[in-house]
């Protein structure tokens, strides 16, 4: 018996030693332990969380760490970061292969909270990890810490700076159709588009938040219906087929506030696919802050979602560091 077991074991690092030769990351088969899953998150076999994105009114708690994405709109294909630069990442699970793109948080650390817009993934991080942007964890900590004990939950409805938008993207045509939805405030459920008077046909979300009807829906104009998962849902017409231009719809995704002054959208076409590994810099982080996080109170930022403003992106990625999710 003690004979397999050592053998076992050498098979272990071996097999270990080859994946690192290879420049593989070693797999993560159940979460470490002292890592409990986020409230509301169920598990699968007892192990890992299934993948869901933040929402509802349950708090979460974790650690923030924060990176800058040089202005690029992340793994969501945004056109560009928000002009307040207020934004996060998040890890596979919660990221949910784009389920979460366009939602916002709430986080709360030592100095306060902020509001941030779901813009990215994180692929390293492990459900509870958030990363923020600089700006944003500088608002709710000291960017000297480079790691601290965070809660964060969904913001349900978050007030709407102005109607839907709709992005065609770059070699679509009435035969393949793709879209990005943006300005929804909550994560959405479904969209479905339709030609004239014709059926509904139901767009398939992409991981790069791109919903996509392979077979096309026509030459269009385009009726595009978007529901949220609250259940609001509301339909878009008169939208075109223009690749690459940001179409303002006449619709809310529900009530809220006047619309706020907002810089036009820009029209720069983000690569046709983004990569797995969004673009990152991130940065180093120190020791994690032992005290619990407050409850959270208003967010500091007042506004409901930010414009979005051009900048320029740059490809940076990290490697999974299974160690550091414990």
């Amino acid at each position: 018996m003690a004979g397999r077991r050592g053998v076992a074991a050498l098979a272990t690092v071996l097999g270990l030693s080859l994946a690192l030769r290879s420049g593989a990351a070693p797999a993560c088969a159940a979460a470490p332990a002292g890592l409990a899953a986020p409230a509301g998150v169920a598990l699968a076999a007892g192990r890992m969380p299934l993948a869901a994105p933040p929402i509802g009114g349950t708090v979460h708690k974790g650690k923030a760490t924060f990176y800058d994405s040089k202005g690029a709109g992340g793994n969501c294909s945004y056109p560009s970061a928000p002009a307040n630069r207020l934004y996060v990442a998040l890890g596979p699970t919660e990221y949910s292969a784009g389920a979460a793109c366009g939602g916002y948080l709430d986080v709360t650390g030592p100095r306060g909270t902020v509001r941030v817009l779901i813009m990215d993934q994180c692929p390293e991080c492990a459900p509870g990890h958030v990363d923020l942007s600089r700006e944003a964890f500088a608002r709710i900590a000291d960017p000297v810490q480079g790691i601290v004990g965070v809660s964060y939950r969904a913001a349900v409805d978050p007030p709407l700076s102005g109607p839907l938008t709709f992005r065609i993207k770059e070699g679509a045509s009435q035969y393949w159709f793709a879209a990005l939805v943006a300005e929804h405030g909550n994560p959405l459920r479904a969209v479905e588009v339709r030609q004239g008077s014709g059926a509904w046909r139901t767009a398939a979300r992409q991981d790069y938040n791109y919903w996509l009807i392979d077979s096309g829906a026509g030459p269009g104009p385009y009726a595009v219906r978007v529901t949220d998962v609250y259940g609001h849902r509301v339909t878009a017409t008169g939208i075109t087929m223009s690749p690459g231009r940001v179409q303002r719809s006449t619709v809310k995704m529900y009530g809220g506030s006047a619309p706020a002054a907002r810089t036009a959208p820009s029209t720069r076409p983000p690569s046709p696919r983004p990569s797995a590994t969004p673009s990152r810099t991130p940065a180093s982080p120190s020791t994690v802050a032992s005290a619990a996080p407050p409850a959270p109170p208003a967010p500091q930022d007042g506004t409901g979602p930010p414009a979005l403003a051009a900048s320029s992106a740059s490809d940076a990625s990290r490697q999974v560091d299974c160690a550091a999710r414990g």
